[in-house]
């Protein structure tokens, strides 16, 4: 199916691999023209080269308060426009509650939602003037809380209501903001932890991956090209009447409401 994306332009964070290098695949394999963002430089410059489409590299800390702003304006310079804001970057810290420090609570939040959120106010004019749309990628984590995910679930959790808040403005203002929530995804992160069960266990990966999909409650993990397919439906033109929408695509994980 045509999404009607041809020649328009998105801004993707976190690109250089994972589910934010997928996304970027997907938005150019439609005739997006992509730029990519994510602080390692080599691996996002690869990312780049590979794309069907005009791409261009930007690599920045989007920690950094005035970065998000900087990306935005480069993006337009390079391209003279901006139809899609994907914010994909950050990762967060898991573990025991009771041991994870101030530090480790203002870095989760730094980048991926401050960098978020900074991203979505530098973007809106140039999205309000084109018509644009904003995907933000959150988690599963910010709907049902985990002891051993306390900052990520937090993170999430105010990304999704970022969302929301954006989107009502965007009814009055023609910008389109939705979220997905991605499950478990076979990334690198994801292969460290089974990695790291498989060695606990003593176990071959293949059955320590089985063992955690199966604790999980789903029959597999997903693929990043999964979740990319749906940030591109949510992006385009058909997904028109989608507003304030959060989309789980987690195989089931998610059993609330």
């Amino acid at each position: 199916m045509d999404l009607g994306l041809a020649g328009r332009v998105a801004l993707v964070t976190g690109a250089s691999r994972g589910i934010g290098k997928a996304i970027a695949e997907v938005l150019s394999s439609e005739g997006m023209r992509v730029v990519v963002v994510a602080r390692s430089a080599d691996a996002l410059a690869r990312v780049a080269q590979s794309l069907a489409t005009e791409a261009h590299a930007i690599a920045a800390d989007l920690r950094a308060p005035q970065a998000p702003d900087d990306v935005v304006e480069r993006a337009v310079e390079r391209f003279g426009a901006l139809d899609l804001l994907v914010n994909n970057a950050g990762a967060t810290q898991r573990g025991d509650f009771l041991e994870l420090t101030d530090e480790l609570w203002q870095d989760g939040f730094a980048l991926k939602f401050y960098g978020a959120m900074r991203a979505c106010r530098a973007a809106w004019p140039h999205l309000r003037a084109s018509g644009g749309a904003i995907v933000n990628i959150a988690g599963m984590g910010g709907r049902t809380g985990s002891a051993e995910f306390a900052i990520g679930g937090a993170v999430n959790a105010a990304l999704m209501n970022l969302t929301k808040v954006l989107a009502d403005r965007g009814v009055k203002e023609g910008v389109r903001v939705n979220a997905v929530n991605p499950g478990s995804t076979a990334t690198e992160r994801l292969q460290t932890r089974i990695r790291k069960l498989a060695a606990e266990q003593q176990l071959d990966e293949e059955e320590a991956a089985r063992r955690m999909a199966q604790a999980l409650g789903v029959a597999r993990f997903g693929k990043p090209e999964e979740i990319a397919r749906v940030v591109a439906f949510l992006a385009s033109p058909r997904a028109a009447y989608c507003q304030g929408a959060v989309v789980d695509v987690d195989g089931g994980q998610t059993r609330t409401l």
